[in-house]
């Protein structure tokens, strides 16, 4: 059963879409918010090489990109693999585009002037990527150049899953004001002001973070990772992260899929868990 979400908002014709109508339209063709990270550890590899890597990949393409709304290959991952990896990483994303699935390059790129620059380039011009994650930790100017292509989308690390994230992210700005609601707001009001193309990076692990990350921007896309090997509730983050329309979400799994006898099943498994929880959410 399909979810009946509204109809998105006419932009007119006047612009290009946006990264985020396009993964707007992608959420709605295959009914998912599922995205599927593609982490190619080397012990999960069959053989420890770029080209291992890349099969990985390409094979959890193979399987669930009927269920995808997003592709989230991690950076590190390729890098490790010297050149042969970066070769093995262009290729994979030539295989995602070729599907049409939107890609989130997960990076977490930050750093200052003509550095960030070259980052965003790389990014977004020599890889073709949709979208990449970035780090708000230098400020607005080394978010900047990610944030100028209208086309392009950047999810900015707000609070993230990992148990550390409470060393900095909650430490509070003001009273009962966390660092990272300040980040959420700053970032999205105000550098991403021009063209709305902010996501923010809100971690299912902490479903209280993601409920008032929520409350104060009701309709930011998050990047929500954090469910399957980690251990978030999804029940709890999908009550607490989606927009209102039934959206608003992607939620990245990575080894739930890789580690699966047949991740094709997993994929489905988890996009109707989603749904389950989408459903609930809009009083389906």
């Amino acid at each position: 059963t399909r979810l009946a979400v509204p109809p998105a908002a006419s932009h007119g014709s006047a612009r290009a879409m946006s990264f985020f109508d396009r993964l707007t339209a992608r959420v709605r063709a295959v009914d998912s918010l599922l995205c599927v990270g593609l982490d190619p550890h080397r012990s999960e590899l069959q053989e420890d090489s770029a080209d291992g890597a890349y099969d990985f990949c390409a094979k959890l393409v193979e399987a669930t990109k009927d269920v995808a709304a997003a592709y989230k290959p991690n950076a590190a991952f390729f890098e490790v693999f010297g050149a042969a990896g970066a070769s093995a990483l262009e290729r994979l994303i030539v295989l995602i585009k070729s599907h049409g699935v939107p890609i989130v390059l997960d990076a977490k790129r930050g750093d200052i002037g003509s550095t960030s620059e070259a980052y965003a380039r790389s990014a977004f011009e020599t890889l073709g990527c949709d979208s990449v994650t970035v780090s708000p930790y230098l400020g607005g100017d080394a978010c900047a150049p990610f944030l100028q292509d209208a086309s392009k989308g950047v999810w900015v690390l707000c609070k993230t899953s990992n148990p550390g994230s409470g060393d900095l992210q909650t430490m509070e700005v003001a009273p009962g004001r966390p660092l990272y609601l300040h980040v959420a707001k700053l970032c999205c009001d105000t550098w991403a002001k021009e063209h709305s193309n902010a996501g923010l990076v809100v971690g299912a692990t902490d479903v209280e973070a993601m409920r008032r990350v929520r409350a104060e921007l009701p309709n930011v896309w998050f990047l929500s990772p954090g469910i399957g090997a980690q251990g978030g509730d999804l029940e709890g983050a999908l009550a607490a992260g989606l927009s209102a329309d039934g959206l608003g979400m992607l939620l990245p799994i990575s080894r739930g899929i890789s580690k699966a006898a047949d991740p094709k099943a997993a994929a489905e498994a988890f996009r109707v868990a989603i749904n389950k929880g989408r459903a609930a959410k809009m009083g389906v």
